[in-house]
This record gives C-alpha cells, sequence and structure tokens, in this order.
C-alpha cells in the first residue's frame, strides 16, 4: 500500500508542479520552443488549470477508474499537439514539445492507474 500511495503523490506532486508552471510562467516554457504570442500564452494557462483541476479530482477519488481517465485525457491532448504539429508549421516545435509532455503524463497516468488495481 505505501509504494501505491508514494507513486500517486509523486504523480500529483509533479502534475500541481507542472499546472503551476504552465499558469505561472508560460512564456518561459514557451520561449525555447517557438513564438511566445497571446494565444499559445493563453492556452498554456489553460492548460496549467486543467492540471491542476485534474490533480485535484484525482487527490479526492484517486481510483483507478479517475487515473485511467486522467491518463485518456492526457493521450488526446498529446493526440491534438500533434495534429496542431502537423497542421501549423509556426507552432510545430511548441506542438511537439507539447506533445511529449502530454505523452510523458499519459504514461504515468496509466501506470499509476495500472499500480493502484494490482493486489
Amino acid at each position: 500500500m505505501g509504494r501505491r500511495r508514494a507513486l500517486r503523490r509523486a504523480v500529483l506532486t509533479g502534475r500541481v508542479a507542472w499546472g503551476t508552471l504552465l499558469l505561472l510562467a508560460p512564456g518561459a516554457l514557451l520561449r525555447p520552443v517557438g513564438p511566445t504570442t497571446a494565444a499559445a500564452t493563453a492556452t498554456l494557462r489553460v492548460l496549467g488549470v486543467r492540471h491542476l483541476a485534474q490533480a485535484t479530482v484525482t487527490l479526492r477519488w484517486p481510483a483507478p477508474g479517475v487515473l485511467a481517465a486522467g491518463a485518456a485525457f492526457d493521450g488526446a491532448h498529446a493526440l491534438t499537439a500533434l495534429a496542431l504539429a502537423a497542421a501549423d508549421r509556426r507552432q510545430r516545435h511548441a506542438a511537439l514539445a507539447d506533445a511529449a509532455v502530454a505523452a510523458a503524463w499519459a504514461a504515468l497516468g496509466a501506470a499509476t492507474a495500472r499500480h493502484e488495481e494490482e493486489p
């Protein structure tokens, strides 16, 4: 039980930190990968709120199904970022970086959900 809790806590802590960074310092994350436009900044702030909301829901209801649903949201996010990378050459680098981060969150969420289901 201790390992499950530790994994869940580590993933939740990371998600809260990431969401807070997206919300409070989007420009610092955008500068290395793409143009720091008003739309891109606003998008990262919205994503930060989503990560914080997802962490809150997961903290409140840490069931495997909730964790798996969160991983599915992260996977969908990764796919939409890949679609943006294919469609908008100007945003390609930022979208690919975003897709990689979202895919990592999806993998962590899936691993946490699977770990919670183990006897």
